[in-house]
């Protein structure tokens, strides 16, 4: 355990003094003490200034990263028919009616993303109370309810990220693997607070976007300077 604690003391003390600097330097500091044994993912937090308990500071929205995540997605889909035939074409992991909400109710998710066709929503909507907290319920506002299913699988294995913001103000996601390049990983940030900022609900008063910080799975956090995360 010592050297993971010296790797980690290192890590920090390379991030010592170093606040609100650029993406760029941001992602080469991250890159550069990324020490664990797999590939770790660079993930951002947004604080935002909304109360997402009020409808109308809610943010939630999807953004296609233009270098994608990097991880693999496996979909589920809800469909029957030749919308099934199809989400099965487009590559969908699963694809099924009452035979996967079945497998769903008996605690086996086998899946990050669940994408249906409207007409399943009464069926999928039982499941409310177990893909609710998981954030798998199908939305229409972010492309999950839809009759294009094909497209909709394409999106999520495509390098898509679904956003929420979380009781407290703050947005996670992952935006790419450490071992991507450094232009890239900088490119996905921006594509990502970009998306967020678009995001702005009606009811959002005063800063909106608060604080933007990178770090890696494993890693310590820094915050970066808000004109530099904004897109170019």
């Amino acid at each position: 355990m010592a050297k993971v604690g010296k790797r980690t003391r290192a890590a920090r003390e390379a991030f010592v003094g170093k606040d609100l600097i650029s993406v760029e330097d941001a992602v080469a500091l991250i890159k550069g003490a990324a020490s664990a044994k797999f590939d770790e993912t660079l993930e951002v937090a947004m604080n935002l200034g909304v109360d997402p308990r009020h409808a109308d500071q809610m943010v939630r929205g999807v953004v296609t990263l233009p270098n994608g995540t990097g991880k693999t997605v496996r979909v589920a889909v809800f469909a029957r028919g030749a919308k099934a035939d199809e989400a099965k074409a487009a590559g969908a992991d699963i694809v099924g009616a009452e035979d996967l909400m079945e497998t769903i109710q008996s605690g086996k998710i086998e899946f990050d993303r669940c994408i249906a066709t409207p007409d399943m929503m009464p069926l999928v909507g039982r499941l409310g109370k177990i893909l609710g907290p998981r954030n798998l319920m199908p939305n229409p506002k972010v492309g999950t309810v839809t009759m294009d299913v094909a497209g909709a699988v394409g999106n999520a294995k495509g390098g898509e990220v679904q956003f929420k913001v979380e009781k407290a103000g703050v947005i996670h996601a992952g935006v790419g693997k450490i071992s991507f390049e450094a232009d890239k990983l900088a490119e996905n940030v921006r594509a990502f607070v970009e998306a967020v900022t678009r995001a702005k609900p009606a009811g959002a008063k005063g800063t909106y976007v608060k604080k933007v910080s990178l770090s890696s799975t494993m890693g310590p956090g820094v915050s970066v300077d808000l004109s530099s995360a904004a897109s170019h």
